[in-house]
């Protein structure tokens, strides 16, 4: 009885594991291998709001913006070069970054390439491991290399050094290409293709090649992309490039699909185009005129402001009449014009020049206030044209270099032009404006110090009292140490956090030990 009751007893607590994946099963199946694949653009996805944030605003293109001062400290922070090695958006970045490692290196440790489903999860977590290094090295420098899952006695690593990074995205991306199992289009107006495809692979890894001064290898893979004839500039209204309306369109290399579930209200959530949308409470329709009202959201809290800067580039390349210009931004006077106009009383931070190609519309969100339904652009072909005529040029390849950058321009309805160094970081600074690739492109050129260096000095705001509109610059930051692009920013600092829990771990020069406390 004795033996027959400790049999029953032990049988009763061998309890199978609920919500525990057992490797030694697991990633077996096409199945299980396609979710692993999916749960890397669903890792991508979460970490937009972070990326975006931080890309812009440490750019010389936008104002933290928001209702008043410390309406978004962290968001300060990030503009206005004030921030520490606790900083939140910067540790947010970089945990997400290896959280995508992660998920890419569980693929590659665990399913066997041995069907044509599970050769393409190969590749793409090659490519999203080569992606996510990408914006580690260029932004931190040295950072820790992890190629494959690790044991408990490899959590304390220490920093690799930049070349082992580039040597891994490079080898990353060039067998993900070479395998011949991520996905194409059938051509430019294919638009059934979420996936990452082989011409996105190329473009990460001719940006690769660039950052690295690597011009002519950066200028063949690029020229690939272009002759693929599998993308085109959108040819619809400027306005919209970035908008519901051109999701998925020729020009489109990359984005994160977002899909409204009438059944489910919260299963998109997202305060990204209500961030960016206009100040809606301290905005109001003009009496007599219809208005823009109806049209676009009603919340909105203004942040990623352009800044006059941007505009003032914009007209001395176009004028103010400048097609691309009036599709991208609006002056108040503009927005006056349509109907909307500060409410009496009301300031905003801003310099009276609001971003036009992020308008935030009812139709994109018909059920609740922040559900957009508006995909996330990651990278588009204008930027391919960019990179490569860059890449061109500096390879001595004058003809291409000029056929890339008139391609735009001729879009914007501009003349064509002789391709210059100068010429490309206009062109690039307009094109994207707002679309997170400025910052890194100033770290490359060596031109974020001059260009930066005073950014914080002076806040504007717009001000409504008696009918008048006007603008003042105001110093919350009184001491030049508490704003502005210094020497140290061209490598973000390593988080606290990963010091404190990382004996191994080394901060990069200039950002002390201090603020790690």
């Amino acid at each position: 009885m004795l033996t027959l009751g400790a049999t029953s007893c032990t049988d009763r607590l061998d309890i199978p594991q609920k919500g525990v994946l057992d490797y030694s099963s697991y990633y077996q199946t096409d199945a299980q291998a396609d979710e692993a694949a999916n749960a890397l653009y669903i890792q991508l996805k979460s970490s937009y709001y972070n990326y975006t944030m931080l890309k812009n605003l440490m750019s010389d293109d936008i104002w933290a913006g928001g209702g008043g001062r410390n309406d978004n400290a962290d968001l300060e922070g990030c503009n206005e070069f004030s921030f520490g090695t606790d900083q939140q958006f910067i540790l947010g970045v970089w945990e997400s970054y290896y959280q995508i490692i992660y998920k890419a290196n569980v693929i590659l440790g665990h399913v066997a390439p041995d069907s044509p489903v599970k050769n393409r999860a190969i590749a793409e977590a090659k490519f999203f491991r080569a992606f996510s290094y990408f914006d580690l090295v260029s932004l931190w420098g040295d950072v820790p290399l992890v190629d494959h899952e690790l044991s408990s006695s490899e959590y304390q690593i220490a920093r690799s050094p930049k070349e082992q990074i580039w040597a891994l995205i490079e080898k990353d991306l060039t067998e993900a290409i070479a395998s011949g199992a991520l996905a194409e289009k059938a051509n430019q107006d294919d638009n059934t293709v979420w996936r990452v495809t082989k011409q996105v692979a190329q473009t990460m890894l001719g940006k690769a090649y660039l950052w690295q001064g690597k011009n002519a290898e950066a200028a063949k893979v690029l020229n690939e992309v272009r002759k693929s004839g599998k993308y085109a500039l959108y040819q619809g209204p400027y306005e919209n490039i970035l908008t519901y309306m051109a999701e998925g369109c020729c020009e489109s290399m990359l984005e994160s699909g977002r899909v409204m579930d009438y059944n489910e209200v919260m299963g998109e959530f997202s305060f990204f185009e209500v961030m960016n949308h206009w100040r809606m409470d301290k905005l109001k329709a003009v009496s007599g005129k219809e208005g823009l009202f109806g049209m676009f959201k009603e919340t909105g809290w203004g942040f990623m402001v352009p800044q006059k800067k941007l505009y003032d580039a914009f007209v001395a390349e176009e004028g103010v009449d400048g097609y691309r210009l009036n599709q991208t931004l609006k002056t108040y006077e503009q927005m006056a014009d349509y109907g909307v106009e500060l409410q009496e009383g009301a300031s905003i931070i801003n310099e009276g020049i609001f971003m036009w190609k992020r308008r935030f519309s009812s139709a994109e969100a018909p059920l609740i206030f922040w559900c957009s339904y508006n995909n996330y652009r990651w990278m588009r072909y204008a930027e391919v044209l960019l990179l490569a005529a860059e890449a061109n040029l500096l390879a001595g390849n004058q003809p291409e270099a000029d056929a890339c950058l008139n391609e735009v321009r001729r879009r914007a309805q501009l003349p064509d032009k002789t391709a210059t160094l100068e010429a490309i970081k206009t062109e690039k600074r307009l094109e994207l404006c707002s679309e997170y690739v400025r910052f890194q492109d100033l770290l490359r050129w060596k031109d974020a110090e001059s260009v930066l260096k005073n950014q914080g000095a002076e806040i504007p705001v717009l001000i409504k009292e008696s009918g008048v509109v006007r603008l003042e610059y105001r110093k919350y930051n009184v001491d030049a140490n508490r704003f502005g692009f210094k020497a140290k920013h061209y490598l973000l600092p390593i988080p606290a956090k990963e010091l404190r829990l990382n004996p191994n771990m080394t901060q990069n020069e200039g950002w002390g030990k201090d603020s790690e406390k």
